[in-house]
Parts: structure tokens; sequence; C-alpha cells
């Protein structure tokens, strides 16, 4: 039998933490990666003292500060800008193939990149407007957390943030 020293922590204190993540994420100072590298560490931790090192390299957040105003340009997340800029991107280079194609043949030749570009711009369009992937700290975001925890461990008891 393992006895861990130390305080142990609660599920609302991994979820205060996975916020703060999500919020470090936001502005810039962890990539996704890492985000998911910690977020993973989070819920797999123990007690108080390993969360805390979770966090050790970042700064602190203020408590009771107020919301931070999003600026202007800044409505999607970074993700889903990624996502968006891969997508420009690969349409480019089909259309800019077809073209050399269709310039190659002497003709306009079928237009294949509507395969490419259609769906995928399709999905990504359904993700922004669903908001499928939900922004870290946010309910929707646990929820989904929860779901894939579920999908790991079927037999673990649920999270409710509003507990302490």
């Amino acid at each position: 039998m393992d006895i861990t020293p130390g305080t142990r922590a609660s599920d609302a204190e991994r979820n205060a933490i996975v916020a703060q993540l999500g919020t470090h994420l936001a502005d810039g100072r962890l990539d996704l990666g890492e985000y998911d590298l910690r977020v993973a560490k989070v819920y797999a931790t123990t007690t108080r003292d390993e969360l805390a090192v979770v966090l050790s390299d970042l700064p602190q957040q203020q408590q009771n500060a107020a919301p931070v105003e999003r600026q202007a340009g800044t409505r999607f997340p970074i993700w889903q800008r990624i996502e968006a800029g891969s997508w420009l991107g690969v349409s480019v280079i089909v259309l800019v193939i077809w073209g050399l194609i269709s310039l190659t043949a002497g003709e306009l030749t079928y237009f294949w990149p509507m395969w490419v570009i259609g769906p995928w711009g399709a999905v990504l369009v359904f993700r922004v407007i669903t908001g499928w992937e939900a922004t870290p700290g946010t309910q929707t975001h646990i929820r989904q957390l929860q779901k894939q925890m579920k999908h790991l461990d079927p037999h673990a008891k649920p999270i409710d943030p509003q507990q302490p």
C-alpha cells in the first residue's frame, strides 16, 4: 500500500487548476501539447503538493481579478485559428495544383479541389458554430473531460465542479 504524505486534493481543486492552465494557454504561456500534458498530470495527482508543482513555473493569477476584456479579433480560440490556417493553406495548394493542371491541359478540368476544401471547411464551420471544442475551464470543457475520463475509467464517479 502506497502512503502519500500531504493533504489529498479534491476534484474541485483539480478543476480550478485546469481552469488556470486554460487561462495560461489562452494567454500564450503554454502551447497545446504542454497544456494537454499538464492537464493529464493534474488528473493523475493525489495531493495538493503535486498540484502546486504543475503551476510552479507559471505566474500566480489574481483570484478576485476582474475578467479581462478580449481584444477585437480574438473571438476564435488559438486551436481554431490554427485549424483554419491549415485549411486555408491546403486549399491554396490544391487550387494551385488544379490551376496548373488546367493551364497545362489548355482548358478547365474537373474541379476536384471541392472534395478537399468543401468537407473540411464544413467540419470547421460546424465546430465553430456548435462550440464542439470548448474553451478550457468552462463547463462544456469540464463535461468533455469527464466523458474522456469515463472512457478511461468507467467506474469513476463524476466530477461536480460546484462542490468544493
